[in-house]
Formats: structure tokens, sequence, C-alpha cells
């Protein structure tokens, strides 16, 4: 008799267990099946499509930027930041990527979405290099003026990342005539280096460097077009054989530095924003700020959360039970 009460005890006792033990099962279950009817939600969002055009002419190669905290050369810097503005566009925006020498924009893709092809985007910019460049020539403001163009035609806005320094000088510094609508085409400039003037380095034909650019390795002139109106008053000055003077020009034009009074005229001239590269969180408010938004119809798919809730039941119903499972009862010995 005490037997018997015995087992009946032992079974009630077992009944609670066995009961939250069932109930997480079919928790687990229903979320289950609950993930695999789950709807998808539409919302509209915004996203971006852009066109980014990085410099890889000669300046770039100063070495008088910062990436990740350590002294970097701007064309470096100017990946860095790419890679950030990649990385913090939302996925359905689109992005496209250009390189900029002598004086026009090149295009070596269209705009691809950013979320799928991250790793291709990504290692297209990682892949940038001077030696991209076919021309010393820098004219900045004509390859602004082509990317402007660039962008209308596939329908983007557009990034430029530059440090703004022509080679040779615009004549009489003045910006060249912009042919497009200003403002037709959204976008910023992104100026790149520092505002002490810093040496370029010189590389050989094979790629090594080889020191820095003297003042009489670059023309420090643009004498191109109608001489300037001083040019009478110069040593040697002749109306018919010597317009501009008969000495050589002299300045800093081998000394580089962020040129950013141009990019801001330049700026100003196409309708862009301007902002000069600083911390990530800042350029990306500017690229949001001075981009368009374009609203999307976005599809998010719900089945995550009744899934993880599955993961959680079936965890815990596991989890406990190896906490709470019982001994093997020893053998009365005799």
């Amino acid at each position: 008799m005490s037997t018997a009460a015995g087992e009946g005890s032992g079974r009630m006792g077992s009944g609670p267990r066995r009961d939250w033990r069932f109930w997480l099962l079919l928790a687990a279950l229903l979320a289950i099946v609950a993930a695999l009817f789950a709807p998808r939600i539409v919302q509209t969002g915004n996203v971006r499509e852009a066109l980014l055009v990085i410099d890889v002419t000669g300046s770039m190669n100063v070495r008088d930027a910062q990436s990740q905290g350590a002294p970097a050369t701007r064309l470096d810097a100017a990946k860095r930041s790419a890679r950030d503005i990649l990385a913090g566009l939302p996925c359905g925006s689109r992005l496209g990527l250009a390189i900029f020498t002598e004086r026009r924009s090149f295009l070596l893709f269209e705009p691809a979405e950013v979320c799928e092809n991250f790793a291709a985007i990504a290692g297209s910019i990682d892949d940038l290099d001077w030696r991209m460049a076919w021309e010393g020539d820098s004219y900045v403001a004509r390859g602004v003026h082509s990317g402007l163009a660039m962008a209308a035609s596939l329908k983007a806005d557009l990034i430029f990342m530059t440090d703004g320094h022509e080679a040779p000088p615009l004549p009489g510094g003045a910006l060249p005539a912009f042919e497009g609508e200003p403002g037709e085409v959204a976008g910023l400039l992104v100026g790149i280096g520092g505002v002490d003037p810093s040496p370029i380095p010189k590389f050989d034909q094979d790629g090594r460097e080889t020191g820095f650019y003297a003042e009489e390795d670059v023309p420090q002139e643009n004498r191109m077009g109608p001489p300037p109106e001083d040019a009478a008053s110069r040593a040697g000055w002749n109306p018919r054989n010597a317009p501009w003077g008969g000495e050589p020009a002299t300045g800093t034009e081998h000394l580089s530095a962020l040129r950013e009074e141009h990019l801001r005229a330049l700026a100003a001239q196409t309708g862009l924003g301007y902002i000069a590269l600083g911390n990530e969180s800042g350029l990306l408010a500017a690229v949001e700020a001075d981009t368009r938004p374009r609203p999307v119809e976005m599809r998010l798919d719900t089945a995550a959360i009744p899934a993880a809730l599955a993961l959680f039941c079936l965890a815990l119903l596991f989890g406990l039970g190896a906490t709470t499972s019982r001994r093997p009862e020893r053998l009365p010995t005799r």
C-alpha cells in the first residue's frame, strides 16, 4: 500500500515538469508555423543613387591626410572615406565609381545596388591607384564639369573627392565656363588634404619614389590664351616675341595643399555642396544633406521574429531540462 502511494506521488511530482516542457515545445512549434506563413510588410524608404569620383592625380600622393588616426596619402584617405560612404548607404541605394585625371572623369562602372554588390564595390575602391592616371595634368574644374555631365546621363547624384590642385594653374585663376545648369545635378565636393603646402612625391617609370617635385619640374603659370594685364611690366617683355615676359615663371605650384577656396567657388558655380574631409559622421551627414532622397517601396520579411521566438523556446526547453533532470537513485546497500 505504501509502495503504491509512493509511486503515485512520484508520478504527480513529474507531472508539472512535463507540463512546462509541453507548453514550451508547443510554443516553439507554433512559432515555427508562424515563421513559415509570416507576411512581408511593404514600407516606403529613402535611398540614394550616386556616382563617386575619386581624384587619382599626382598631388593625391601627398602624405598630409589621416586614415584611422595614422598619416596617409590623400588618395588612401579618400578611399577610406569612400568605403565609409558605401557602408553608410541604406540597402536599395546604388553607387557607381569613376576616377578623375587630366581633364575628365572616367567611368569604371555604373551605379549598382550597395548591399548585393558590397564586396565588389569595396574591392574596386581598394584597388584604385595613382598609376591609373594617364596624364600628368590635373584640370580639376573641368573634371568636375565632366563628372556632372556623366552623373546626369546616369540620373545619379555626384560625390567628387579631390584636393582641388589645378596643374597647370588656371589662366588668370578664373574658373572655366560651366555649360550645365547649376543645381540640376545634386551632389557634394569633398576636399582632401592639409592646409599647409607640402611637397609632391616624385616617381620613376617603375613606380619607385625618387624624391619630390622641384620648382622647375612643374609649370608655375598657365601661358595659354591672352597674357595677363601686368605682362608689359615683366622683364624681357615683348608684345610679339615674349608677350608673357622673357623669364620663366616662378611660384609654389610644386607644393600642394587643399585648395578650399577654389573648391568652394567651384561648388557655388555648379550648385554642389562642399565639405572638407573630417570625421566619418560629418561626411555621411553631408552626403545625406546634399544628395537627393529617392523614395522606394521595400518589402520587409517578418519571419525572423517568430523564428527567433521558436529558437528561444527550444533553447529554454533543453537548457532548463538539463539543469532540472533527476539524478539516478542509488540502490540501497545491504
